[in-house]
């Protein structure tokens, strides 16, 4: 009876010799690694998504690039590719007053909502007054109701005030809105900004209202930057306030499209066309403030 012999691999001095049918240890993939599998149906799932919420927006530019009442048939849009409904809405109809009206009323909720919403933010995180509490337990309540339960209360006070088919009147009604919410944003954003900052203005001699201004205003840019989004956007594509509050020579976009459906047989071309037109600004405001959305929505979540 021979003994058996096993062969053996070459290895370093000091160290025991390995069979030579031993193999590496496999590697255990770590908990943050997908496997194969998984990245497809991440990026297949992505790419659906990305395909449903786009197909809305691509569909209404398709419409509006066909002839009217054509928006059932896709083969007579394709015959008939043209920009000419955007040119007919805008000589017209009365999209250019529509469009003046809105970016009057956007710029003006806009300028009143940042003013509003930081200074009371600034207020509350800086200042202990009686009632501090209790402010921003009333803006928050106040995002507990619905717009539209609001419009009969609103409706009374501004034909009271005689604000009905004014601009000024529906700037205040949106502010009702973009306010509240801004303002705690802003204050826990200001939260996050050390007093210190405070203490060496008043140190230097400014004023409170200057130290906000000259110091902590320049460092709040981004949580402005979300502020005058949000109040842009509850300005340019409200519907309910502007129906009841205004008359058709101060329609905005959002309600004077809505003459385009009115008929038995609506003018899905011309309202498509008016559609794009109104998401334009709001896409080039995005645009703009894209960069301290990001960091100004979530500087807040927590205080330094």
């Amino acid at each position: 009876m021979t003994a058996a012999t096993h062969e053996t691999t070459t290895t370093p001095e000091g160290t025991a010799p390995l069979p030579a049918t031993a193999r590496p240890p496999r590697r255990v993939r770590g908990r943050e690694e997908r496997g194969l599998g998984a990245s497809v149906a991440l990026h297949a799932t992505l790419a659906l998504a990305t395909l449903i919420a786009a197909f809305p927006v691509v569909w209404v530019f398709f419409i509006s690039l066909g002839p009217k009442n054509a928006w059932q048939q896709p083969g007579e849009v394709l015959s008939h590719l043209g920009f000419h409904n955007y040119g007919d809405v805008l000589a017209h109809s009365d999209l250019p007053q529509w469009f003046l009206n809105t970016v009057i009323v956007a710029a003006g909720t806009t300028a009143l909502g940042v003013f509003l919403a930081a200074t009371a933010g600034y207020a509350v995180s800086r200042m202990r007054f009686p009632g501090s509490r209790q402010l921003m337990w009333v803006f928050l309540v106040t995002q507990m109701f619905p717009s539209i339960v609001l419009i009969v209360p609103l409706y009374l006070l501004m034909a009271e005030l005689r604000l009905l088919d004014n601009y000024l009147g529906l700037i205040l009604a949106y502010a009702t809105t973009a306010v509240p919410f801004c303002a705690w944003m802003m204050k826990g954003y200001f939260d996050t900004i050390p007093k210190e900052i405070d203490e060496a203005g008043r140190v230097d001699g400014l004023t409170p209202f200057g130290t906000f201004w000259r110091l902590i205003v320049p460092l709040a840019r981004p949580g402005l930057a979300v502020t005058a989004f949000y109040s842009f956007l509850t300005a340019w594509g409200e519907v309910a306030y502007a129906t009841q509050f205004m008359q058709s020579d101060h329609y905005t976009l959002a309600v004077g499209i809505r003459t385009f459906a009115q008929d038995q047989r609506p003018d899905w071309a011309w309202t498509s066309a008016t559609a794009i037109i109104i998401t334009i600004p709001a896409a080039l405001v995005f645009m703009l403030v894209q960069r301290s959305l990001v960091s100004g929505l979530t500087a807040g979540g927590t205080k330094s």
